[in-house]
């Protein structure tokens, strides 16, 4: 009997391990991974694949996509992923006892589930090196890679460097095939524009090197790989699918001009909006990817850009720079005399055009180095050195909003007196004085400036506000087309928002 019980709770182990191991998915759009990297010893050479800046005059013609498939398809490549994945789950189905304590009897390696997916790559250097997403080898045991014609064929690899970020990641091929790898050329992704013609070439659904045609749809537009950082991307309406993701984006030469990575849909499948990671972004990360580790600059605040309503309020003499409107605590800037409000005008030196060349010049700076800061506080030039700090991605919390009886406002906003209930439920430090924020409207000033319920109003155009009243008393002095700045309290952290009345 024993002999028979034993008998039937191996069948099923085999069982419940046959369906675990025969999952196949086809593509992981998991972008909340660690940004980590493995590393390895020192891998062969990466040569920088060139860029042609060169303007694209190639006329469309009845081959020209059939022309650029055939030349471009061998140095696209299909990605096989295994990932392994605890089997706790598949122990609840069950719920026997002794299948449990069978499960809990192996080894650890065993307990766990192996997946399987399909993601797309291409080559970019002769040695071996291929890029593709990193949520495409996340977490991967094992990565193998086959080429156009030559599918029958798997060939090891492994994870060099990644990115989160940019949700890029650099792997080498460990085995190669007996044949020279055809390598992809780069195009140049800032001369994009809508309307301009692409390809994109992919392996949707684990179909493999499959070709679809359309147009950049936009460029520059935000996406968020990382919650709270936005990365510029390119939008296209070439259709993306599950397992197109890491493939080429090319343009009318041939050129990658984008690495594909996400698509906007309420279904599997594609609805015309699909992304793609800039290629010049991820070429200029090749040096930091192959090393293994990708580290960025940061000084540890959120910043707005100078408009053309109130550059005159903060003394410059026209729109540019970025202001600060909040301090991260603990971070580079906290340590720093760098203040709320602060306009930021020049970094090392080099003038700050506006918030994307502040975030692309601390980006670029080594974690460690000390510059100076050029500032405008209210409305007098200054300086403040900072010692720049090594990025990090972790989330932050918000405070909870809270329902109460309020007075209403111009700015589409409800306020009400701070009371000690109110600040307690709000975690506000204790010694802050101001209104709370009860309610927005949607689409009005208030909500379109970035108020939330629960933020508390501390300052109105750097008057100190103590009550609802005052806070009201100062916003009605701003008239129609008039702009405000608020500092605002949201949990332990200080924002400085800027309002805007039609």
């Amino acid at each position: 009997m024993a002999t028979r019980r034993n008998t039937f709770f191996s069948g099923m182990l085999i069982a419940v391990t046959s369906v675990a191991i025969g999952l196949v998915l086809a593509a992981r759009l998991d972008l909340v991974s660690d940004s980590a990297a493995q590393t390895f010893n020192t891998p062969p050479e990466l040569a920088l694949p060139e860029t042609n800046s060169a303007p694209i005059t190639r006329q469309l013609g009845a081959n020209t996509f059939r022309d650029i498939a055939e030349a471009q398809s061998p140095m696209v490549v299909n990605i096989s992923t295994e990932s392994r994945r605890p089997t706790g789950d598949l122990n609840r189905l069950f719920g026997d006892d002794q299948l449990r304590r069978f499960f809990e009897d192996l080894p650890e390696s065993d307990r766990q589930r192996r997946t399987q997916s399909a993601g797309t790559g291409f080559v970019i250097d002769g040695n071996g090196y291929i890029l593709t997403n990193n949520h495409v080898v996340a977490d991967a045991t094992k990565i193998e890679v086959s080429f156009f014609g030559d599918e029958a064929d798997a060939y090891e690899a492994r994870v060099v460097g990644r990115d989160r970020l940019t949700d890029s990641a650099l792997l080498e091929l460990i085995e190669r095939p007996d044949y020279p790898l055809p390598a992809a050329t780069f195009g140049d992704s800032d001369q994009m524009r809508a309307g301009d013609w692409v390809m994109a070439i992919g392996n949707p659904f684990n179909l493999g090197h499959t070709v679809t045609v359309g147009v950049v749809s936009a460029v520059g537009r935000p996406f968020e790989q990382v919650r709270g950082r936005a990365q510029n991307v390119i939008q296209t309406d070439a259709a993306i699918n599950p397992g197109n993701s890491g493939g080429p984006l090319l343009n009318l030469r041939g050129e990658v001009i984008g690495i594909n990575t996400a698509i906007v849909s309420d279904r599997p499948s594609n609805l015309g909006i699909g992304f793609a990671v800039p290629i010049n972004t991820v070429r200029d990360l090749l040096p930091q990817l192959r090393t293994g580790r990708v580290t960025r600059g940061v000084i540890g605040v959120s910043i707005l850009p100078v408009t053309d309503e109130d550059y005159e309020y903060h003394g410059l003499s026209e729109p540019m720079g970025a202001i600060v409107s909040s301090i991260v605590r603990g971070g580079p800037a906290d340590e720093s005399d760098l203040e709320l409000a602060d306009v930021i005008v020049s970094f090392d030196g080099e003038q700050v055009e506006d918030v994307a060349d502040l975030q692309r010049k601390v980006f670029d700076t080594a974690p460690g180095t000390e510059i100076a800061l050029g500032i405008y506080r209210a409305g007098e030039p200054t300086t403040v050195p900072i010692t720049i700090g090594e990025l990090d991605l972790e989330n932050q919390g918000r405070a909870a909003p809270v329902p109460v009886e309020d007075l209403s406002t111009s700015f589409g906003m409800n306020l009400q007196d701070l009371t000690a209930e109110s600040a307690h439920e709000l975690d506000v430090p204790r010694g802050i004085q101001g209104a709370v924020v009860t309610g927005v409207e949607p689409g009005g000033p208030a909500q379109t400036g970035g108020v939330r319920p629960g933020d508390v109003i501390r300052s109105v155009n750097r008057v100190p506000v103590e009550t609802a009243a005052d806070a009201i008393r100062e916003l009605n002095r701003v008239g129609d087309g008039g702009t405000v700045f608020l500092l605002v309290s949201r949990g332990d952290a200080q924002s400085v928002l800027r309002l805007s009345r039609d």
